[in-house]
């Protein structure tokens, strides 16, 4: 079970934010609230996959605390994952899954068939 930092990097006034995701929402729930970020910023399901966009302030909180710096991309695949899944996955698999998934639905716009 692990907490997830990404390297998005989106302005939102004067901050700069980044997203927090977890494999579970306690873990997400118990590292917002251990790092002081309130639990009305929680982007919920089902309007959004379940995350905080937290700033950089916090992002290194979360660090300290234990969570793990992942790619922008990489958790973009894991959310994807989780939606048709219900689990994250490693991210070190995330790319590889989302390929799969996608080569699952047949060649893409502009991709040549394979031989």
């Amino acid at each position: 079970m692990a907490v997830y930092v990404d390297d998005m990097r989106a302005r939102f006034g004067r901050m700069i934010m980044c997203h927090m995701i977890a494999d579970t929402d306690e873990e997400l729930h118990a590292m917002a609230a251990k790092i002081g970020v309130a639990r009305r910023w929680w982007q919920a399901p089902p309007d959004h996959d379940s995350h905080y966009d937290i700033a950089l302030s916090m992002k290194a909180k979360a660090i300290a605390a234990g969570a793990l710096e992942i790619t922008w991309r990489q958790t973009g695949h894991m959310t994807m994952r989780r939606r048709v899944t219900g689990e994250l996955g490693p991210p070190a698999e995330a790319e590889a899954w989302f390929r799969a998934h996608l080569d699952a639905f047949g060649p893409r716009r502009g991709q040549l068939p394979a031989k």
